[in-house]
């Protein structure tokens, strides 16, 4: 009988330690889920005000547009016509998905990039309408890779230091590129800069948050891989369309 009753405890003990392990991560989970939620909403309030800001300075960008234009000085207006192209064109980029989320985080990451003298270029070529991947996950996924390139040309002496955001699509799958101009990743590095835990002070910026992408990439039947040389660093994310 005592053996028996010793057993049942045992039992008991595995059950509510497997229980307890399962909240825990349930816990974490939706830890991490509110915390990104909330940044999500903190990006989209910046973006929505942006946008404000842009409409308006539309009416006194045409003021002044107008002025050149009546002095006659369409040199001058061609360049300020140019300047505003550009900006306008940089926002408008950003805003091209279905994922409002993924937009405001764009907008952010490209606000932040700037102000640490990168230049942040993002091509959409998909508005993602069938990307299964919670919302939340998919920008904690690319926040890291572009926190990253950003820490990595903090560290560069590169003179012209870029980021480039690429948003694809093929029949069978959705394709994202996060692309710098830093320096290389060491070959002895990139085998293992995935892994858990991996982390050395010279490659720091590039292993943060890494594994942390992956284990999202493998619950959600995604896939990355990493190409780098001296010219530039690639970090490819992959998601098979369907089901």
């Amino acid at each position: 009988m005592s053996n028996t009753y010793l057993t049942l405890c045992v039992i008991l003990v595995v059950v509510l330690m497997a229980c307890i392990a399962l909240l825990m991560r349930s816990y974490v989970k939706m830890v991490n889920r509110n915390l990104t939620l909330r940044e999500s909403v903190e990006n989209l309030g910046k973006l929505n005000d942006k946008l404000r800001m842009d409409r308006h300075d539309y009416l006194n960008h045409l003021q002044v547009i107008y002025g050149l234009m009546e002095l006659e000085e369409y040199e001058e207006m061609n360049a300020y016509l140019r300047k505003v192209y550009k900006e306008l064109l940089k926002t408008g980029k950003a805003i091209k998905t279905s994922k409002p989320a993924l937009n405001a985080l764009l907008a952010a990451k490209m606000a932040e990039a700037e102000s640490h003298g990168i230049e942040f270029l993002i091509e959409v070529k998909s508005d993602l309408k069938e990307l299964r991947i919670e919302d939340w996950e998919l920008c904690k996924v690319l926040s890291n890779l572009i926190d990253n390139a950003v820490r990595a040309l903090d560290e560069s002496e590169q003179p012209e230091k870029k980021i480039l955001i690429n948003v694809n699509e093929r029949p069978d799958r959705y394709i994202f590129d996060v692309e710098n101009n830093g320096p290389k990743i060491p070959e002895e590095l990139q085998s293992g800069i995935f892994k858990k835990g991996f982390s050395t002070k010279k490659e720091e910026g590039h292993g943060m948050g890494l594994a942390i992408v992956s284990e999202i990439l493998s619950a959600n039947k995604g896939s990355i891989c990493l190409r780098s040389n001296e010219k530039e660093t690639v970090f490819t994310v992959e998601f098979e369309k369907g089901d």
